[in-house]
């Protein structure tokens, strides 16, 4: 298997109710064989708002059957995306949609926690951007009521912002604690045109997961390397700074999903192998 390297939950799998990322509900189990037989390592859990409660992540059942399919493949779940927090930010404006959102949070710590988990993703982009002083206000006076229970758990709340890097920087001063750290996602830096020797020299030190991904810059997804990512340049400057966490793909997909990502993941390995060179010189 390839170490530290994994899939976006869904992405091996036909579309879920033809979504491009969700949580495929009642069939989620088959992609563990199918990462195991790629060689992959990893599979990143999704927690979506709709139909939340039918992830086995909610459930003492479900996280029993985690456990047991990760078992039986080798392929661990280390770090979850909490899209749910998409749709219902905890810095809504609505006090009670905050208030529930934050309550789930800590459910969700306190349930990873059962089963190895290291990282959750608080994704702040596109719905959940912050666009405003008074939203990002109000996201560090949220997010830090679930400050203590992430940090009795040793459970990163890695946060995934549009931030220009100073900015990006300036939170997570702001939150004082190291259980915040960085997802990095590649395709949407470029997508926002910056630069990542810029962003890694900023906060390189604080990112503990990688998403792959390309995208065309102000544009959608496309396949590894048909992008504007430079995937050179974001691995080098990665080895600089000793990342040693985990690469999610978060690769384009189609219908299927299981094909395109093949032809994806051939293209990968031999950057993260020269990753893993530059990584093992440089320590």
């Amino acid at each position: 298997m390839i170490k530290n390297l994994g899939i976006m939950q869904g992405r091996l799998l036909p579309k879920y109710q033809g979504r491009y990322q969700a949580h495929p509900v009642g069939y989620w189990q088959g992609e563990f064989q199918i990462a195991s037989n790629l060689g992959l390592s990893l599979i990143e859990f999704i927690l979506d708002f709709d139909q939340s409660e039918k992830n086995p992540l909610l459930n003492q059942s479900g996280l029993e059957e985690i456990r047991k399919v990760s078992e039986q493949t080798g392929v661990q779940v280390k770090t979850i995306c909490a899209d749910y927090l998409m749709e219902a930010p905890v810095h809504s404006e609505c006090d009670w949609v905050a208030a529930e959102s934050r309550e789930m949070l800590c459910r969700l710590l306190k349930n990873a926690s059962q089963i190895g988990v290291t990282d959750i993703i608080i994704p702040c982009v596109d719905k959940s951007a912050l666009k405003t002083e008074s939203q990002m206000l109000r996201f560090v006076k949220n997010i830090r009521s679930v400050r203590t229970v992430a940090e009795k758990l040793d459970i990163n709340l890695a946060l995934e912002t549009d931030l220009p890097p100073k900015k990006f920087l300036s939170l997570l001063e702001t939150l004082d604690s190291g259980i915040f750290t960085v997802n990095y996602d590649t395709g949407n830096s470029a997508a926002l045109n910056y630069d990542p020797a810029e962003e890694l020299a900023v906060y390189g030190g604080r990112i503990s997961e990688v998403h792959l991904k390309d995208r065309v810059r102000g544009g959608n997804s496309v396949e590894l390397g048909k992008g504007d990512v430079n995937f050179q340049k974001v691995f080098t400057t990665l080895a600089q700074t000793g990342f040693r966490g985990s690469f999610i793909m978060q690769a384009y997909r189609d219908e299927e999903g299981i094909q395109i990502f093949k032809q994806q993941l051939e293209w990968i390995i031999p950057v993260i192998d020269d990753w893993n060179r530059q990584s093992e010189e440089i320590l």
